[in-house]
């Protein structure tokens, strides 16, 4: 549980706030808001914090904008590896929202077993108790899929979190209009002047257009630009946060054969490498 007292430097003097967010609403200040996340942060366990160096979750949240007391929706939360940073640090004053993708979409992977996909549909349902779990500071939370947006969740969020989410919208764009039908349910989702936050694997520019359509989990960033421009949504900024230089993929490689999912007989020479190189980007819903 995240809760307590943490004690802030300011000046020569120090002030002591309280982590509680019905004593911090959605206007605190922005060095009250960066401690708060960073306590978030560190409370995690241990095995959780060993992939902060790579995945830089207070400086990729704090770039996407987020505040407490906003209305926030994760595509793909799976695990919940960043709403369980995420959802507390809304806090009670705000809502979060685990969008999974669309319930049609998980039989064109063509390796889920029936059982799977039943289940993957049905996570969706106890979201709320997920997220109830992860703090006694939780957000009002629901989850729910592309394809069935509610519709009194339209026009409400301020930022949409997706985090590694896109390659498989893309993947699947030309059977079934996956990317183009997902992006047209977030700029649905998101209030005028909303913004769309994405991490995702990156393909370098001169990659063979087919090998990175997403099938191979990269995506390129001038692709992606492209996507969420032509869904109508303006392109605000990037950030080099989540770069890593040693992954330089080839049209032989996948994204998969790097932690975490090291699906390679190389595993040593994948861990040297680390997680994947990853574009940050910045949209706004006009």
């Amino acid at each position: 549980m995240i809760k307590g007292l943490l004690k802030i430097s300011i000046g020569a003097g120090f002030f002591v706030g309280l982590l509680a967010c019905n004593s911090m609403p959605a206007s605190v200040s922005d060095e009250l808001a960066a401690a708060r996340l960073a306590s978030i942060v560190n409370a995690r366990s241990d095995e959780k914090k060993v992939r902060d160096r790579q995945r830089n979750p207070q400086q990729t949240l704090e770039f996407f904008g987020l505040k407490p007391g906003m209305t926030v929706a994760e595509v793909l939360p799976g695990a919940g590896w960043y709403t369980e940073i995420a959802a507390p640090y809304v806090g009670p004053d705000g809502a979060y929202y685990g969008v999974n993708y669309d319930d049609t979409m998980w039989v064109m992977f063509g390796f889920f077993s029936q059982a799977v996909i039943a289940e993957r549909i049905a996570s969706m349902n106890t979201f709320n108790e997920k997220v109830a779990a992860m703090s006694e500071q939780a957000p009002v939370a629901k989850g729910f899929a592309l394809g069935r947006i509610p519709t009194e969740v339209k026009g409400t969020v301020d930022v949409v979190l997706m985090i590694r989410a896109l390659h498989n919208l893309n993947r699947f764009e030309d059977q079934a209009s996956t990317r183009t039908r997902g992006l047209s349910d977030v700029y649905q989702l998101l209030k005028p002047g909303g913004m769309v936050g994405v991490v995702q694997h990156r393909a370098p520019e001169e990659a063979d257009d087919d090998w990175a359509a997403g099938q191979n989990g990269y995506l390129k960033t001038s692709a992606v630009i492209d996507m969420f421009e032509s869904a109508g949504f303006e392109y605000i900024d990037s950030s080099e946060v989540n770069a890593n230089q040693k992954d330089q993929p080839t049209i032989d490689d996948y994204v998969w054969r790097l932690p975490p999912s090291l699906r390679t007989e190389d595993k040593e020479a994948m861990q040297t490498i680390g997680e994947s190189d990853r574009m940050t980007l910045k949209f706004k819903k006009p």
